[in-house]
């Protein structure tokens, strides 16, 4: 197989020729949803990156086991180790118990997952699966020197390390010297930076879930889980690790702090980052109250795939603003997409040489760091190419085991009708865009001669927060 994949590496800041431990196959791990609540659609855009990411892999030959956990205790509201547990935090909300919660959430979860056409990944495991080997890992680090137990909790001990902050530079280095000054909760903690392996009933007293251990009744930390449900699943050497960039820290960090401790060598050699997703106020998070759930994207009419093509059109490592003006941009878009295969005819023979060519501009597209834009800009050039409809076909069929936006739905079913709504549907959103142009630039007048020229043609359009929309008089 030849190796081509190129994505970019957090752990060493570059763009990199993926390279797997064992030829031909691929280990990889997302961190999975903390199930306390619906998973926001920012959360969701990781998982499709994540996804695409899979499924590239795959397409290319490779073969890939896909572990990800689900987080259903340890993970406290903060990540300096200071609040109380998100699980028993949802369960006092809706005045359940946190495995109602769990098993609630994390169902919505796979839910969303299947709407958003994102694959389950190969192993699926919650944290309370795995509490022996938890309790295993914290005692070989605290034999082997890098833990220690001070009021009652384990802790990990940064000092013992090299280079603790592994994903920064040497002048973001320099800038986290006393970056965590402001926690001062846990007066346990040798150092600022130290984390939690295994907290105890001193710690949390109403903790709803619990276990035996050497070191008190208590539950583990938050990073300690995705380490250990990887090394299960995945063995000592791992090929690719994904999240969101509010995960490298301090979660994967401390991931790596502990991993590495623990086996003695290197542990994951790429980690993959998908960027945030913001709106006008901002980054999007429950914290901030300002989420949108798959559920409510439907509610408003929208096919979560919709949602899935908003964020392919993007890059992965850079943020991307949500509105519901862009949301029918798209829609728009992917409407014409899927209407215009749809009237593809199955019939003939495959062009091979035109399949060929095609089908390696697309991996090209996404060997270069992803880029599902420029992937997505291939099928238009298939569109448009001077081959036969059966090659046509045939093509998006393949490029959709990648992309999952089910481009081929409506094969069979297109109509002239449809062909003329395509048209009216293209020729408003034209306007629309003219119009807020010429807003911009204070042509009132202009503004209102397209307001009025879309009323002439039985179209009426309103302004609104989330933008303007339109409707047939």
């Amino acid at each position: 197989m030849e190796n081509r994949i190129r994505f970019f590496n957090t752990l060493t800041r570059n763009v990199e020729l993926f390279v797997p431990n064992e030829d031909g196959k691929v280990k990889m791990y997302t961190c999975g949803p903390t199930v306390y609540h619906y998973a926001h659609i920012g959360n969701l855009r990781s998982y499709i990156m994540e996804d695409i990411l899979e499924k590239t892999l795959r397409y290319v030959g490779y073969d890939v086991k896909r572990v990800m956990n689900i987080t259903d205790v340890g993970h406290l509201s903060s990540d300096a180790d200071t609040g109380e547990d998100k699980m028993l935090k949802g369960a006092k909300r809706e005045h359940k118990t946190v495995m109602e919660i769990a098993k609630f959430y994390t169902d919505a979860f796979l839910s969303d997952c299947n709407k958003l056409n994102i694959r389950i990944p190969d192993v699926v495991e919650p944290a309370t699966n795995c509490i022996p080997e938890f309790i295993n890992m914290v005692s070989v680090l605290l034999e082997k020197g890098y833990a220690y137990i001070a009021g009652e909790n384990v802790y990990f001990d940064t000092s013992k390390l090299k280079d603790y902050y592994v994903f920064s530079s040497q002048s973001e280095k320099e800038l986290m010297v006393g970056v965590r000054d402001d926690v001062s909760e846990d007066t346990n903690k040798r150092n600022k930076a130290d984390f939690v392996l295994w907290f105890t009933k001193s710690k949390f007293d109403n903790q709803e879930l619990k276990w035996d251990s050497p070191w008190g009744v208590g539950y583990p930390g938050w990073h300690i889980e995705c380490t250990c449900i990887s090394m299960k699943h995945l063995g000592e050497y791992m090929d690719i690790h994904c999240g969101g960039v509010d995960n490298i820290f301090p979660h994967h960090t401390n991931e790596i702090a502990q991993s590495e401790s623990y086996l003695g060598h290197k542990w994951c050699n790429y980690w993959f980052h998908v960027h945030h997703l913001n709106d006008k106020t901002g980054k999007m998070s429950k914290s901030a109250g300002n989420i949108l759930t798959v559920s409510v994207l439907e509610e408003k009419g929208y096919d979560p795939l919709v949602y899935r093509m908003f964020c392919l059109q993007s890059h992965y490592r850079k943020p991307l603003e949500f509105s519901y003006e862009i949301m029918d941009n798209v829609a728009a878009a992917y409407n014409k997409l899927v209407k215009k295969i749809g009237t593809l005819k199955d019939e003939g023979e495959v062009d091979k040489e035109a399949f060929d060519k095609f089908r390696e501009s697309f991996i090209d597209a996404l060997a270069n760091d992803i880029n599902t834009s420029s992937a997505i800009t291939v099928v238009y050039d298939v569109l448009r190419a001077d081959c036969n409809d059966k090659t046509k076909l045939e093509l998006i069929k393949s490029f959709d085991e990648v992309l999952s936006l089910n481009l081929t739905r409506e094969c069979g079913k297109a109509d002239a009708a449809d062909d003329v709504d395509d048209e009216l549907t293209q020729f408003v959103l034209a306007k629309i865009e003219e119009r807020k142009a010429a807003k911009k630039e204070k042509d009132f007048a202009k503004a209102d001669a397209i307001r009025e020229e879309l009323l002439s043609k039985g179209i009426v359009i309103k302004d609104t927060r989330e933008g303007t929309v339109w409707e047939r008089a």
